[in-house]
């Protein structure tokens, strides 16, 4: 179960003003993913499907993180990142 902050955090990044970069998007929702259910159990998704790869890919390096310290690291990027973009 996720801490109140993590989820004020959560609705904050997605009403910014700007968008952050592809990289930033990414590691946020693999921190979120890891910090809402765990390591990643799934399956790879398939070859041409690249959405989909990079966020598998982007939760999956995060495998053996705790839920605690991915949504302290989440928190913390969320932090810098409304700092940056939504000014």
């Amino acid at each position: 179960m996720v801490s109140e902050l993590f989820t004020q955090k959560a609705d904050a990044v997605s009403h910014m003003k700007k968008r952050p970069n592809d990289d930033e998007l990414l590691e946020l929702y693999g921190l979120y993913k890891q910090a809402t259910i765990g390591d990643n159990t799934t399956e790879r998704p398939g070859l041409f499907d690249f959405k989909k790869k990079y966020k598998w890919d982007a939760w999956d390096k995060l495998k053996g993180l705790s839920q605690e310290e991915a949504e302290q690291k989440y928190i913390e990027l969320a932090d810098e990142l409304i700092a940056k973009y939504d000014n």
